[in-house]
């Protein structure tokens, strides 16, 4: 959590709209330099000045209901700190998607409906207890 100067600092900088989209997504405020935003509609953003180490790269999720495999793997490996150039400056993560990679990034589904259930095909050992209750 910020100071109450810093946050402060921040409302001025960010504007009221923001300051309480941020509050209520991320639970700080931070004020930085807009990055880019990818083609899902996450916004990125720096602030290599005020913040604090490792914690100087955010982003904002376009959903309400966000989960971290909605970032594409170049503008993870920048949130990361792996690369120094985000995706659209550095060449590298700018390359052609090669044949066994998939053609467009899928987010984990694990606990969305369409996540994957296994199902047993041992019968069950566990059997409940149904008591029987005499007639009075």
């Amino acid at each position: 959590m910020s100071t109450l100067l810093r946050t402060l600092r921040n409302l001025r900088r960010v504007g009221l709209k923001d300051f309480g989209h941020q509050l209520q997504n991320i639970g700080d405020t931070k004020a930085g330099t807009f990055i880019a935003a990818d083609k899902y509609g996450n916004k990125y953003y720096e602030n290599l000045t005020e913040e604090l180490p490792l914690r100087t790269r955010w982003v904002d999720y376009k959903d309400a209901e966000y989960d971290p495999s909605q970032i594409e793997p170049g503008w993870h490996a920048w949130m990361s700190y792996m690369v120094d150039k985000p995706p659209t400056e550095d060449a590298i993560l700018q390359r052609q998607v090669r044949e066994w990679e998939p053609k467009e990034h899928r987010p984990t589904l694990t606990w969305s409906r369409s996540g994957y259930r296994p199902y047993s095909t041992v019968k069950s050992k566990y059997s409940p207890w149904t008591p029987v209750a005499k007639p009075r």
